[in-house]
């Protein structure tokens, strides 16, 4: 089969990333006089997710030693449901792979799977807490606030989502997910995320926004009583910072990587407009007809999670699969349809012959392909020479390269240095 050939475009994204992330969490955590609300001797908990956040570790570090200068005796503690397998061990594992390490940060790793029921919320859902964290003094909440994959509402993924799911562990993630299915992820967030405030010791809250560049655009912290409000002003400003394929009618997106750090669902459906779960909600106006994913990053540990949102993919990413940590976070979050593994093939050259052959009566060359690093990577992308008209004509995107073939190494798969 004849292959579109392919040109680099760029899309101009003006972003003014935080220079001095310890500069800045200090100015913030003094800003809201955390030595009002926390004092000498005090044990802090502070959550830690499993999501590739930018300068995590940089940011628990600050947080860490400005409750030391306090007195404070901090510690960190894994609040992702069931990432990581759903073991301590596996949870810790994860954290040492971001950096969070009691050597990096400057506190200790406490890991465990252990949850204390707390209390019940006024609409009779159980509420569950890591139970090393519900017996600290305070604990800090941490967490990047952004557009959910799978829902739309006031809030989203951020710190209401790291008090459900993150903090309840396992047990607590597979129980909130299962109430989900039928009543939706905000009425299960909000409900559970109220009486974590109402009933645990939460000190404050640091909130993370990220740019186009996935570059940390802003870190704000808020008291415990205004965690909610502040939450939603700033998935606000988190939406006009979010990156998107910047053209639409696309017969075969090409993916070089999907991964649990660059999103919960691998490829974060706000971006590739699908899902195959019935509850979740992606948005519906991205119009991509087949999907082709090359490979699973080796920060996702073999967590394979979503990978059924594709069309295609390749034998090198299906035998990188850990099936323990795929179906545990699959099963957990009520999403079987998700790790249905799709057509796979040896090589790329075949995924890529198998896909152009099911978007209709196309020539193959005049076929509307976009290729990306990952769902996270937006500011440059392939387009093919049917495309050419469609960034001449946008506002905010240049074409950077001539139109050339695609590239394979002697295996028969693409070469790409997206």
């Amino acid at each position: 089969m004849n292959f579109p050939q392919m040109a680099r475009v760029r899309q101009n994204f003006n972003t003014q990333p935080i220079q001095d992330i310890a500069a800045a969490v200090k100015a913030e955590l003094r800003r809201i006089e955390i030595d009002r609300i926390i004092g000498p001797g005090q044990h802090v908990a502070i959550t830690a997710g499993s999501r590739g956040i930018a300068n995590i570790a940089d940011v628990l570090k600050a947080v860490v030693a400005e409750l030391t200068a306090l007195g404070a005796k901090p510690f960190i503690f894994p609040a992702m449901g069931s990432h990581g397998g759903a073991t301590a061990r596996g949870q810790a594992g994860l954290l040492a792979h971001y950096g969070i390490t009691e050597e990096n940060v400057g506190a200790p790793v406490r890991a465990s799977m252990e949850v204390v029921k707390i209390s019940r919320t006024a609409d009779g859902i159980d509420v569950y807490v890591d139970k090393t964290a519900a017996a600290a003094d305070h604990i800090v909440v941490i967490n990047r606030i952004k557009t959910h994959t799978d829902f739309k509402a006031d809030l989203e993924s951020g710190l209401f989502k790291m008090m459900a799911i993150g903090m309840g562990k396992q047990q607590g993630a597979d129980y909130y997910h299962k109430l989900i299915v039928r009543q939706g992820h905000f009425p299960v967030f909000l409900s559970v995320g109220r009486e974590v405030l109402n009933r645990c010791p939460i000190a404050f809250g640091l909130g993370l926004i990220e740019n186009q560049r996935d570059e940390t655009a802003v870190i704000q912290a808020m008291p415990a009583n205004q965690i909610e409000s502040v939450e939603r002003q700033m998935l606000v400003r988190s939406k006009t910072m979010f990156p998107r394929i910047p053209f639409n009618a696309i017969d075969l997106l090409i993916i070089d990587w999907m991964g649990k750090e660059i999103s919960g669902t691998g490829m974060d459906q706000n971006v590739i407009g699908r899902s195959v779960i019935p509850y979740h909600k992606p948005d519906k106006n991205i119009d991509i007809m087949r999907i082709f994913v090359r490979d699973l990053t080796d920060s996702s540990e073999g967590n394979a999670t979503a990978v059924g949102n594709a069309d295609f993919t390749t034998r090198r990413l299906v035998d990188k699969i850990n099936p323990a940590a795929t179906y545990m976070n699959a099963l957990t979050s009520s999403c079987p349809e998700a790790v249905r593994v799709p057509i796979h093939f040896e090589t790329d050259t075949e995924a890529l012959n198998a896909a152009l052959n099911t978007i209709g009566d196309i020539d193959p060359q005049q076929a509307r392909v976009v290729h990306i690093r990952s769902t996270l990577c937006l500011e440059q992308m392939m387009i093919s020479q049917s495309m050419a008209a469609d960034a001449e004509r946008a506002d905010n995107v240049h074409i950077i390269g001539s139109l050339q073939p695609m590239a394979f190494d002697e295996c028969g798969n693409l070469i790409s240095d997206l």
